[in-house]
């Protein structure tokens, strides 16, 4: 185990290297080209036939085929090619697009089979790309690698959803939409091409299907604590996802004020993402982790009374400043806990697969809540307190892992 560079006994100096960079380059391309169709999806989906339930639906057909991706596809990210699995889920991404842009306005009878389909894509990305990722920082600069991703994903924020907001409304109607997944598709094949330069990273053993299960049942495994904490994470992001940007445009009526909205509340998540990762350091991260969580609920509040752009704007602002002091100290905690010891190195992709089992929980919960909700009452200030509910969450989630934030 001497090559993997998980473990925070293996390194002593605070730096990204090459493949660190590569990484996040092979990351910044996949973001950018997420951002330039993904923000204007739901949008789609909703000019196709405006249901929140249908758009909830879809979210929820993908959190499905996120969560069977992980797991099933842990035995081929442990015992074969990792990699390979990571350039799987970029295919599959273009796959989507080309299929989205093959339906057109039939997309609503394709609810189903393309929210598994993205859902497989996604999970496929982001199961390898975490493994990789914890083999290639530790400790040490994992806050730094974090920084710089949130980083890299506030400028594709700013540039993506703003140029396609311009293309959609210049072009008009079904062929500005067609023009920017076409360029997504673009975006993805360069990313396969980058994902080239990283090095082939070895095997290690055999997967432990079960592992998840094992870690939950153990008395003082930290994942008691961790699990829940990221469940309560999922249940936020699992509406406000799809929900933020489609009720901006349902208040503007105009792709292009989203973009705007997202390009404003991306430049400030730039900044604030640069500043904590320079900054953030394992020490703060409890009493940080406590205020951002509880600051993300308190911008929430406004929207009880206004539900117009410049209310969402506040919001929008909001979770942009307080995101990093909260989301920071979650994803590295799960992380270091990974590589505490030589055995967790060993089972990094089963706790990977726990990770990610654990948010896609809280999402399957927070969208079926939603979708339960809006089938009592669809009117705005039950969204609007919905989203309040929801939104506390993180504070639930702070309370989870706040003793393994104090023991570090």
């Amino acid at each position: 185990m001497s090559g993997i560079k998980g473990g925070t006994y293996l390194k002593t100096t605070a730096h990204l290297d090459r493949q660190s960079q590569l990484l996040l380059a092979v990351n910044g391309l996949f973001v950018l080209a997420g951002a330039l169709s993904g923000t204007f999806l739901h949008v789609y989906l909703w000019k196709s036939k405006q249901d929140y339930a249908m758009i909830a639906w879809f979210s929820v057909a993908q959190q499905i085929a996120v969560g069977l991706s992980f797991w099933i596809g842990g035995k081929w990210v442990k015992q074969y090619n990792k990699m390979n699995a990571l350039r799987a889920g970029v295919v599959l991404t273009g796959v989507f697009y080309l299929l989205v842009l093959w339906v057109s306005s039939n997309i609503v009878h394709w609810i189903w089979p393309l929210g598994l389909l993205l859902g497989l894509a996604i999970g496929l990305f982001w199961l390898a790309f975490n493994v990789v990722y914890f083999e290639v920082t530790d400790r040490k600069n994992r806050d730094l690698f974090n920084g710089w991703v949130g980083l890299l994903s506030s400028f594709t924020g700013i540039i993506g959803p703003w140029f396609s907001g311009l293309l959609i409304t210049w072009l008009k109607g079904d062929k500005g939409y067609r023009v920017v997944f076409t360029i997504s598709l673009v975006i993805y094949a360069l990313c396969v091409v980058f994902s080239f330069f990283l090095k082939k990273r070895k095997s290690s053993g055999a997967y432990h299907w079960m592992e998840p299960i094992t870690q939950l049942r153990s008395k003082g495994s930290p994942w008691r604590l961790m699990t829940p904490g990221l469940i309560t994470q999922g249940v936020r992001e699992g509406v406000f996802a799809f929900l933020i940007g489609l009720l901006v445009f349902v208040a503007t009526k105009q792709e292009a004020k989203l973009g705007q909205f997202t390009l404003i509340t991306s430049a400030i998540s730039l900044l604030t993402y640069w500043l904590a990762g320079k900054w953030y350091k394992p020490r703060f991260r409890n009493a940080g982790m406590f205020a951002g969580a509880l600051l993300l609920w308190i911008v929430i509040i406004p929207l009880l009374w206004n539900t117009g752009y410049g209310t969402f704007l506040i919001f929008g602002i909001g979770t942009a400043v307080f995101m990093p002091l909260y989301i920071l100290p979650m994803t590295s905690s799960g992380f270091d806990i990974m590589g505490t010891n030589p055995e967790t190195v060993e089972k990094r992709v089963e706790l990977v697969v726990l990770r990610e089992l654990s948010l896609m929980v809280g999402r399957f919960v927070g969208t079926l809540i939603f979708i339960i909700v809006l089938s009592i009452s669809k009117t705005p200030m039950t969204i609007t307190i919905l989203m309040l509910a929801l939104g506390a969450a993180p504070i639930a989630g702070w309370m989870f892992v706040r003793k393994l934030l104090k023991t570090e």
